[in-house]
């Protein structure tokens, strides 16, 4: 009986698993000099069809919202805020509030002035939650890297 048992357990063990992650948000990045002193960086997420993301301006008590973090750097420093284009808004039974979001796609842009010469590269992070219709996935995050030629 052991025997059986430990082949059993051993069988188990050894089967493969597929677990499937859920990433229905897929993230790029690009940047383009304005002058030779100022640039705009590109954070783009392609969303996958029946899922969206959340506006930077969604009011609190609901959803997380997009939120965009830029390191310090002495090679550029931010001009305004992160800009995104207008969401749709609408009311959300399951947060009992108006929601603003993006589904499909997003660009959000960032102003930076350069303050030095040389390659620069715009380090941040991005936090977001993407929902669907049945579902929400716990909030992600993800680092960014962009390099401004």
């Amino acid at each position: 009986m052991k025997k059986m048992l430990v082949a059993v357990a051993a069988l188990l063990a050894a089967r493969p698993t597929h677990a499937q992650i859920l990433t229905p948000v897929h993230w790029s990045y690009a940047a383009k000099k304005t002058s030779a002193t100022e640039a705009t960086v590109f954070l783009k997420a392609t969303i996958d069809a029946g899922w969206h993301i959340y506006s930077q301006h969604q009011k609190d008590g609901g959803p997380v919202k997009t939120t965009i973090t830029f390191d310090p750097s002495r090679a550029y420093t931010l001009v305004g805020a992160p800009q995104e284009p207008a969401p749709t808004t609408r009311p959300e039974k399951a947060f009992g509030m108006e929601v603003s979001y993006f589904a499909n796609s997003v660009i959000f842009q960032q102003r930076v002035k350069l303050t030095g010469q040389g390659p620069v590269t715009v380090l941040g992070k991005l936090e977001f939650m993407v929902c669907n219709d049945e579902k929400c996935l716990p909030p992600d995050e993800v680092a960014f890297r962009i390099p401004v030629n």
